[in-house]
């Protein structure tokens, strides 16, 4: 039964974190880290159970190497060098990681829940736990910007309808694209939806190409994409005008079929979605005291694998800004440089992925084989490769 009961006395803390997806919990480990006072709330009732995004970037493990998760995730994931463009069974353009100059020189391939569930176990090794149905109702302030530093009441929301206002000093909204955090600030979140849908599903295949690569196969039914996961599955991600709201096995081996180099065995299905994307970028990342990262920021399309590796470096340093103005190490005109550094990297990744969603979409013949032929010429330079392979592995909007 829903009450409008009152928990109390009010409680205080430094940060209050509203979402519990891999952004919410990396930005929760690195104030933790930081010995930070942090509540993490999420009105689900448990964590993911699907792996949703799968890729992990270069410049991320990077990022994640500062707050000790690197070496957890590349210990479990799948080590990825390559990355080919393909129309059927010819191979248009390869891209080689190895050259990269950085530690990780490669694209890693970890599924989102398991991504979550080492973030998680590290939160709680620091002290913190994520409280599960408890979602953010609205802010006891006016929504209008308060100084950072006088923070905010936010009014919390339990399952048996109780509320309760909680202090913080600063709030995260990474509530994903339906963020009730930016709702309440009366952010603009702009853009446009694409009109093809998206099959994501995990498989176990067995076919000829390589098991160390991640392929994107364009085609004149659309494009799909498959990549390697742990336990000998892959990835399989593809545009379909109205994809089916669960697909199976026959759509999956049909779309390969289709698309692929031929020859393809799909042994079983082990999770199936579909999905629609928008590119959407908020108007600002911050309001006084209130911050948005994550897809609660921006959300874009799948290509290339960019949106869990821009949120996750957007908790780690929105949680290290933080941390630096709560010690007292910076003043309060550095919390501009969140908004100031990643809403541009957010940009031109919403950039990239939109040139590369219309690109490998596009149905007319003669402009496919103008693409195919551009795709070819421009790769052919190992200057260009590097060029495109350090943006994909996002080491080109480091902040």
């Amino acid at each position: 039964m829903v009450t409008s009961e009152w928990r109390g006395p009010h409680k205080s803390v430094d940060v209050l974190i509203v979402g519990a997806g891999p952004v919410g919990l990396a930005a929760a480990v690195t104030l933790s880290r930081r010995g930070k006072k942090v509540r993490i709330v999420d009105a689900a009732p448990r964590g993911s159970s699907t792996s949703r995004a799968a890729v992990v970037h270069a410049r991320t493990l990077e990022v994640l190497h500062t707050i000790g998760m690197a070496a957890p995730l590349v210990e479990e994931g799948v080590i990825v060098p390559d990355f080919t463009v393909r129309n059927g069974a010819r191979t248009l353009a390869r891209l080689d990681f190895r050259g990269l100059r950085t530690p990780y020189p490669f694209t890693l391939m970890i599924p989102q829940v398991r991504t979550e569930e080492l973030l998680h176990a590290t939160l709680v090794e620091l002290g913190g736990e994520v409280e599960r149905e408890v979602e953010f109702d609205t802010f006891a302030r006016p929504a209008a910007p308060a100084p950072a530093g006088r923070g905010q009441v936010a009014v919390l929301r339990h399952a048996d309808g109780t509320l309760e206002k909680v202090a913080a000093r600063f709030v995260i909204g990474a509530d994903g694209s339906r963020s009730r955090v930016r709702e309440h600030q009366g952010i603009p979140f702009e853009g446009l939806e694409y009109a093809a849908s998206f099959v994501l599903a995990d498989v176990r295949l067995s076919w000829s190409l390589p098991g160390d690569e991640v392929q994107l196969f364009f085609s004149k039914q659309g494009l799909v994409v498959v990549a390697p996961l742990p336990g000998g599955r892959h990835r399989i991600v593809a545009t379909m005008d109205e994809a089916p709201a669960q697909p199976t096995v026959g759509d999956v081996r049909h779309i390969l079929d289709e698309r692929g180099p031929g020859g393809a065995v799909v042994d079983s299905l082990v999770w199936s979605s579909r999905f629609r994307v928008a590119h959407r970028l908020a108007a600002v990342f911050r309001t006084g005291a209130v911050f948005l990262a994550g897809v609660a920021a921006h959300v874009h399309s799948p290509a290339g694998g960019q949106g869990m590796n821009l949120g996750l470096q957007d908790a780690v340093f929105l949680g290290g800004l933080l941390a630096d103005v709560l010690a007292g190490e910076r003043g309060e005109e550095a919390l501009a440089d969140y908004e100031r550094l990643r809403r541009p990297a957010a940009r031109s990744v919403i950039a990239l992925t939109d040139r590369m969603t219309r690109m490998a979409t596009l149905r007319d013949p003669v402009l496919r084989g103008l693409r195919d032929r551009a795709i070819r010429v421009a790769l052919h330079s190992p200057r260009r490769q590097a060029a495109l392979a350090r943006r994909i592995a996002q080491l080109d909007t480091a902040s």
